[in-house]
C-alpha cells in the first residue's frame, strides 16, 4: 500500500511564518480565526499546521470568549486570529475579561502596513496599542526584513508574557499584498528568552504568624478561584482553628462543612453590635473577583486591623485597608503560614457558624412554601446537576441568585466575573465544554442569553452541552438592586421583552423545551441532562411582576 505525503501549504510571507513559527514554539497549540482577507497568511499558515488545532468562529467578540473559555479550563495560552480594521475592536470585551481574570489569551491581528493608515484605504484603524490600558504587552511588528531580529524579540517576549503573567498580550501583524502567495515549507527561526517574570520579595513566614497567632477572629475570605486539591486540603487546615473564620462564594470552588458559602445570608441584617463582632483583626484574602457586594461594604466600614492579600500578580486593596502585598501563590503562602499557625482558643468561628445555620433554617422554611419564581427555580435547577459537572454561570442576577444556594461540592464553578459583563458568558461558557472532558451546564439569564446569542453560531459545541435560561422578560435584577424602581424609567433598565429561545434553537441545532409552572419545571429537569445527539435549551419562564417581591420576602424571612 502506497502513503502519501500530505501536501501542506503555509504563507509566503515571512512575518506570518515568524508568529505562526513561534506559536509552535512556545506550545500555543489552540487558534481560534475569524474569517478575513488581510489575515489569510495567517489563516493558511495556522490550519496547516500538523500541531496546532484551529478552530472557525464568524463573530470576533464570540470568538474571543469562547477562545477566553478554553484558555479559563486548559489554563494555557490560545491565540485569535482576525482580520485588519473594526474586526480587532470586536476583541476587546474579552480582552479586559481575561486582563482582569488572569487568563492567558494571545491576540494576533493582521494589519494594513502604516503607509495606508489614516490615508482614505479601506478596512484600516489605528491598531497599534489599541488595547494599551488592559493588555500585558503589545507587540507592534514591522513588515521589513531589516527588523527580522527585532520581530523576534517583540513575539517572543509577547508570547512568554502570556504565559508567565497569565493574561492578555496583542501581537500586531501588518501585510502588504499579494496575501495569498504559499509556499511548502516553513522557514526555521531562533527566538530569544525575555526575562518576564516580576521581582518577588521573600516572604517572612514568621513575622506573618506573630500576628496570626496573636489573634483571636481571623477571616479568609476567598473570591474566584480555580478548582486546587492542594489549596482545599490547606483551607480545610485553617477550618479546624476556633479563630479562624472562612468566607467563601460560588466561584471560590471550596468546600467544606466549617465554610460560609453564602455570605448574604448571613450579613443582610445585622445590626451595630454584631457588625463589630464580626469585624476581624486580620483579614486574609485571595483568588479573584469577589460577588457579594454586602461583604465589601461591610469590611470598608468595619476594616480589619491588617489586611493581606495573595496573588502573583496583582495587589487588590478591594477593602481599602491592605496592609500587606504577598506576590505569591496562594498554596505557597498557606502552606508556610500553616507550618508557623498554631490553634488558638475563641468564639470567633463558632458564633458566626451558628448565626449561619440558623439563617440556613429559616432559607429552607422560607423555599418549602415558595411560590414559582426566580429563585424557587433556582432551587430545583441547582438541585438537579448530576454529579461531577462543570457549572458555567452569567452574571448579574443569575449569579447572585446562585450565591444565596449550598452547591453539590463535586461542581466546578466558572464565572467572567473579572469585568462582570454579561456579553459574552454564552461563548465562554461554550469554549469551555470545548475544552472540558466534563459535561458543561451553563445557567444564564434571558438578556444576556439574547445579547450573546450568536455564540450558538459556532460548529464547536458538545452535544452534552445544557444552557438553562431563566427568563423573566427582561433585566430583572434592575429590579432587585435600590435605585431604578424609584425613576420613572425602569423600562430603559430592565428592558422588557416577549421573546423565547424557541427559534433559535430551532435555527442553531439545540433541543428546546420550556417550563412555565414549578410541575412542567420539575418534569423538563428530569431528563435534561440525558445522553442526546444534539445540545439543549430548558428555557425556565418566571412572572417578572412577582420575581423582586420574593427575593425582598426571603431576605425578611431570614
Amino acid at each position: 500500500m502506497a502513503f502519501f505525503k500530505i501536501k501542506r501549504m503555509y504563507p509566503k510571507k515571512e512575518l506570518a511564518q515568524l508568529v505562526i513559527s513561534a506559536c509552535n514554539q512556545f506550545n500555543i497549540d489552540t487558534v481560534v480565526i475569524s474569517p478575513g482577507s488581510r489575515n489569510a497568511p495567517l489563516t493558511v499558515g495556522f490550519s496547516n499546521h500538523p500541531a496546532i488545532e484551529t478552530l472557525s468562529v464568524v463573530d470576533e467578540r464570540c470568538a474571543a470568549f469562547f477562545a477566553l473559555g478554553i484558555a479559563q479550563q486548559t489554563q494555557k495560552p490560545v491565540a485569535i486570529v482576525c482580520t485588519s480594521g473594526s474586526a480587532l475592536l470586536n476583541y476587546y470585551p474579552a480582552i479586559a475579561e481575561a486582563f482582569y481574570s488572569n487568563i492567558p489569551l494571545v491576540v494576533i491581528s493582521a494589519d494594513r502596513p502604516k503607509h495606508l493608515i489614516d490615508i482614505g484605504d479601506g478596512q484600516t484603524i489605528r491598531q497599534e496599542n489599541v488595547f494599551q490600558n488592559h493588555i500585558l504587552f503589545s507587540a507592534n511588528l514591522i513588515d521589513d526584513s531589516v527588523n527580522k531580529t527585532e520581530n523576534l524579540k517583540l513575539v517572543s517576549e509577547a508570547l512568554q508574557t502570556s504565559i508567565i503573567k497569565k493574561g492578555p498580550v496583542h501581537i500586531n501583524v501588518p501585510f502588504d499584498e499579494p496575501l495569498y502567495e504559499t509556499v511548502e515549507e516553513l522557514t526555521s527561526f531562533n527566538f530569544p528568552n525575555v526575562v518576564v517574570n516580576a521581582v518577588k520579595q521573600s516572604v517572612n513566614y514568621k513575622e506573618f504568624s506573630k500576628t496570626w497567632n496573636s489573634s483571636t477572629k481571623k477571616m479568609i475570605l476567598v473570591g474566584v478561584n480555580y478548582p486546587d486539591e492542594v489549596v482545599q486540603d490547606l483551607i480545610n487546615h485553617f477550618s479546624e482553628d476556633n479563630s479562624v473564620l472562612v468566607l467563601t462564594e460560588t466561584t471560590s470552588n471550596l468546600y467544606h462543612k466549617k465554610h460560609i458559602n453564602s455570605i448574604d445570608k448571613l450579613i443582610f441584617s445585622l445590626d451595630e453590635n454584631e457588625s463589630e463582632s464580626l469585624q476581624p483583626e486580620v483579614l486574609l484574602t485571595f483568588g479573584g473577583m469577589v460577588v457579594s457586594k454586602k461583604i465589601k461594604q461591610f469590611l470598608r466600614k468595619h476594616k480589619p486591623k491588617h489586611h493581606w492579600h495573595v496573588d502573583e500578580q496583582k495587589a487588590m486593596d478591594t477593602y481599602f485597608c491592605l496592609s500587606e502585598f504577598v506576590q505569591e501563590k496562594p498554596a505557597v503562602f498557606l502552606q508556610g503560614l500553616h507550618k508557623e499557625a498554631v490553634k488558638i482558643e475563641s468564639n470567633y468561628q463558632q458564633k458566626w457558624l451558628s448565626k449561619r445555620d440558623e439563617k440556613e433554617e429559616n432559607h429552607k422554611v422560607f423555599l418549602a412554601d415558595c411560590d414559582y419564581s426566580d429563585f424557587k427555580a433556582f432551587e430545583q435547577v441547582l438541585e438537579s446537576i448530576p454529579n461531577n459537572c462543570q457549572l458555567q454561570i452569567s452574571n448579574s442576577s443569575i449569579i447572585r441568585y446562585a450565591q444565596l444556594f449550598n452547591l453539590n461540592k463535586t461542581l466546578e464553578v466558572f464565572c467572567n466575573r473579572g469585568t462582570s459583563g454579561i456579553d459574552g458568558s454564552t461563548s465562554t461558557a461554550i469554549g469551555a465544554a470545548f475544552a472540558s472532558d466534563k459535561q458543561t451546564v451553563f445557567i444564564t439569564g434571558d438578556v444576556s442569553f439574547f445579547y450573546d446569542s450568536n455564540a450558538l453560531w459556532n460548529s464547536n459545541i458538545p452535544k452534552n452541552f445544557r444552557i438553562i435560561l431563566v427568563n423573566n422578560s427582561g433585566g430583572g435584577i434592575f429590579k432587585i438592586i435600590p435605585g431604578p424602581k424609584s425613576t420613572n424609567a425602569l423600562n430603559y433598565f430592565e428592558t422588557p421583552h416577549g421573546l423565547t429561545a424557541e427559534h433559535l434553537a430551532k435555527m442553531y441545532g439545540f433541543e428546546y423545551e420550556q417550563a412555565t409552572d414549578l410541575e412542567s419545571l420539575e418534569k423538563g429537569l428530569s431528563s435534561f441532562y440525558l445522553a442526546s445527539k444534539q445540545p439543549k435549551i430548558f428555557e425556565i419562564c418566571t412572572p417578572s411582576e412577582l420575581n423582586d417581591v420574593i427575593l425582598q420576602n426571603y431576605f425578611k424571612s431570614i
